[in-house]
């Protein structure tokens, strides 16, 4: 599709396509470039292993004498890790009983803060708005559900409630922020909330030093949360699978009503798609700005008080970790959709549970993992380095055009 635009007395065609953000064409990728990106991050990453390994390495001073001994140590250290991977994060065929599942239990639980931060960065990038501030949101978050459970005293279910609520509010009113300066200002929302970032993590720093969530003694973390505010656990005390699963499910049904279904919905949208015909179509669009932080810190928040109230059941100032920044590759992996988003945080929850025994069992450094992760950023930054490399692609075009010349 085009347009013409007049230069001196002559039309010029403009393709949209050109136009497009970086983001944009991202959020465009299809499946086949988003499982393309995760095979060929797997391939990179299958390098650094074999030269990581030490059987490699030294079979690699007489690989032309005795190839065979260099590519099948290779081959050896690659199948080890990556087998270590799968019963760490998937299925343990090594352990007996109820421990052959915990592996895929450890995964889902790795996954809910991702899910809920994902679905907040979701909302913001369909909306036209880089949020990169999850991890201040998550961190908030976190310190809210923490005081309302730490301080309070309730009954079994309102305790929770109220401290996910508080958790929601927090995120809510920080990422508001960023939405209420660029409404106000025109404030780029990445600057913003890369600042509230680093502001989040040094305020946590020193309530932590304060009465206000500090539990005594020298070490800056926080009481444990009552357990009438801690989310209960699905299977048993021998795994640590909690209700925060099932809630953050539910909150990418929330999401996709919102997104899907919604007028409000329609009008983060439209937003996204051209700020400029929604605010003449009569969109009040600053007001979308703060409406669509607000929403994405709530959830963002959500992830947090799930680490917290869920996991860890304190708080520190490295309670966060990755989550915020990992966030933002699970939503463009997810293409900004609640369905996808939730696979996304799925497969960065398996890398996180299967990560461990990658090390003790394979001796694969565990950074490796980080080198996926970052390798599946680059490529989805990339869509169109991915199908230029990826053989199903060539496939598919070489097929559709034998199909054009059967045609003819």
């Amino acid at each position: 599709m085009t347009t013409t635009t007049e230069t001196a007395g002559h039309s010029a065609p403009v393709h949209h396509e050109e136009r497009k953000s970086v983001l944009a064409q991202i959020l465009d990728s299809s499946w086949l470039t988003i499982t393309a990106a995760i095979v060929i991050a797997l391939l990179l990453s299958s390098v650094l292993i074999a030269a990581a390994n030490a059987d490699v390495q030294k079979a690699s001073t007489y690989i032309f004498a005795r190839p065979g001994d260099f590519f099948g140590a290779a081959w050896d250290s690659i199948s080890s890790a990556y087998s270590a991977l799968f019963r760490g994060s998937i299925f343990d065929y090594q352990a007996s009983g109820a421990r052959r599942i915990r592996p895929i239990t450890e995964t889902m639980t790795s996954s809910v803060p991702l899910i809920f931060a994902g679905l907040g960065l979701a909302v913001g990038f369909r909306s036209g708005l880089f949020n990169i501030g999850a991890q201040g949101q998550v961190l908030l978050g976190a310190a809210a559900g923490t005081w309302v459970g730490i301080t309070f005293s309730m009954p079994v279910g309102v305790h929770l409630v109220a401290a996910c609520l508080g958790a929601a509010i927090a995120g809510a009113l920080w990422a508001g922020i960023a939405g209420f300066l660029k409404a106000r200002t025109g404030a780029n929302e990445v600057i913003v909330t890369i600042m509230l970032n680093s502001i989040s993590f040094y305020l946590i720093s020193y309530l932590l030093t304060t009465s206000l969530l500090r539990q005594g003694g020298s070490r800056p973390i926080s009481p444990a949360v009552a357990a009438n505010a801690t989310f209960p656990l699905l299977l048993g005390s021998s795994f640590r699978l909690h209700l925060g699963f099932i809630v953050a499910l539910l909150a990418a049904v929330g999401v996709w009503w919102l997104m899907e279904r919604s007028t409000l919905g329609f009008q983060f949208r439209a937003v996204g798609v051209n700020q400029r015909a929604a605010r003449t179509a009569g969109i009040k669009v600053n007001l979308v700005f703060v409406l669509v932080m607000l929403t994405a810190g709530g959830l963002a928040g959500l992830g947090g008080a799930a680490q917290v109230l869920g996991t860890d059941k304190t708080l520190q100032a490295g309670s966060a970790g990755s989550i915020g920044f990992d966030a933002i590759t699970v939503a463009l992996l997810g293409r900004s959709k609640p369905l996808g988003t939730v696979l996304a945080a799925l497969l960065f929850g398996a890398l996180r549970a299967g990560s461990p025994l990658m090390q003790t069992s394979a001796g694969t450094p565990i950074d490796i993992v980080l080198v996926i992760q970052a390798s599946i950023v680059l490529l989805i930054a990339a869509p169109v380095l991915v199908k230029e490399l990826s053989l199903v692609h060539r496939i598919a075009q070489l097929f559709g055009y034998r199909m054009k010349e059967a045609r003819a």
